[in-house]
């Protein structure tokens, strides 16, 4: 993604220091290349290079998983900590990424990450068990390369890659960085997540995958605004940020469907804290009015304007509530239509732009039943009482106006 709702690229990759970048299998991530600003705390002063703030901004409730300092530097040359690496060995406690030849009792610099440890504190932490920003950089694009394996499930790939990117997030806290490398690296960490909800959604018929997706959802909040906080800490006058409107969008969608509170807060209170620019961007437009649609069952709109406007990681988000809308559509079609004319099911499909046999599918799942005219046209009559809302997860279906994206998985 370049920043705006425009953009549908969907390839990308972090700046890679001596590593090569393999062919992926469609698990991709938007393209952004663009240079963003260094900025400290708010209401703090900060230097330009921003390598380090003097107070963290990185508050405990969203980085509970460390205590910044701002008196230690990381030293470690690679992607674990040696000390980590040997314990680990001797423990057998290698992923399978992790393992040289196969073998669970040897890893290699080139293969272990360091894990995330849930409790510590910068007594305990020497300079060498921490890694520079440089190398942390490297080690995040390591792991996003992991994503298009094509030896292993998305799933498998995720539970690896979900854990070391919080072990990256820790680092950072605890060396208190907040410079715009850590921007980028917080907004590819973003896109992880984004893309893990949209593939882990598709996938959640198994019980496994629908507790990491749960968990998924939660990272993916606490990452968000720990870079909120990080765009906020230096804000220069009006500037915004590259990518700091879709990123903000993306909260706001969040709210579609069931996950109404995702930061345990209400949306209006959390709009007050973004700057005047940011909302007034098209892509935190676009989501304002996606969100405003489909509370008020103007689903029509709220089709519309996403086959013609959504970015790439915004359709990631939606995809999970699209057929929430769909039903709440039926709902009113069914409850609000005059019985004695049926709706075509052809004309329906394109509002709520999906195939007309999967259409006949879903109003099935949701208790409706189809007739068909003496033409052989396919109609939704009206009135009819058995309509309920699927139990469990919806079947996914398609988005006809934004196959290009669902192309890419």
């Amino acid at each position: 993604m370049e920043g705006g709702n425009g953009n549908r690229s969907s390839s990308f990759s972090l700046s890679r220091r001596g590593r090569g970048r393999g062919r992926g299998r469609g698990h991709r991530f938007p393209s952004n290349q663009s240079k963003v600003s260094s900025f400290g705390e708010r209401g703090t002063s900060s230097s330009s290079s921003g390598s380090t703030a003097s107070s963290s901004v990185f508050s405990k409730r969203q980085e509970e998983d460390a205590q910044p300092s701002s008196n230690i530097v990381g030293t470690c040359p690679y992607m674990c900590p040696e000390r980590e690496r040997i314990q680990r060995e001797k423990l057998r406690d290698l992923a399978g990424f992790e393992r040289l030849n196969g073998n669970p009792r040897k890893s290699s610099p080139a293969l272990a990450v360091k894990k995330f440890c849930r409790t510590i504190s910068s007594k305990d932490i020497q300079s060498s068990d921490l890694r520079p920003i440089a190398v942390l950089e490297d080690t995040l694009n390591y792991l996003l390369s992991l994503l298009e394996s094509k030896e292993h499930s998305f799933e498998e790939v995720h539970d690896f890659v979900f854990d070391r990117t919080r072990s990256i997030r820790q680092d950072i806290t605890m060396q208190n960085i907040v410079n715009n490398k850590a921007i980028y690296m917080y907004e590819g960490m973003v896109k992880f997540h984004v893309v893990s909800h949209y593939n882990l959604w598709r996938s959640m018929s198994d019980p496994n995958t629908a507790s990491m997706h749960h968990l998924n959802l939660e990272q993916l909040t606490k990452t968000l605004t720990s870079l909120f906080n990080l765009y906020e800490a230096n804000r220069n006058s009006n500037h915004v940020h590259a990518n700091e409107a879709e990123y903000h969008s993306l909260y706001v969608l969040l709210h579609l469907g069931s996950y109404s509170q995702p930061m345990g807060e209400p949306l209006s209170l959390w709009f007050r804290r973004v700057s005047t620019p940011v909302l007034k961007s098209k892509e935190v437009c676009f989501a304002r009015r996606i969100l405003r649609s489909s509370q008020l069952g103007n689903y029509k709109d709220f089709f519309c304007t996403a086959a013609a406007q959504a970015s790439y990681l915004q359709f990631c988000i939606m995809m999970p509530y699209i057929n929430e809308v769909r039903a709440l559509a039926l709902s009113y079609i069914n409850f609000g239509g005059y019985k004695l004319h049926p709706y075509p099911l052809l004309d329906l499909s394109k509002h709520l732009m999906i195939k007309e046999s999967d259409l006949e599918s879903f109003c099935h799942s949701c208790g409706l039943e189809i007739c068909t005219d003496e033409s052989g046209n396919k109609l939704l009559p009206t009135k009819q009482t058995t309509f309920s809302q699927p139990k469990g997860k919806f079947q996914s279906y398609s988005f006809l106006g934004l196959q290009e994206y669902e192309n890419q998985f």
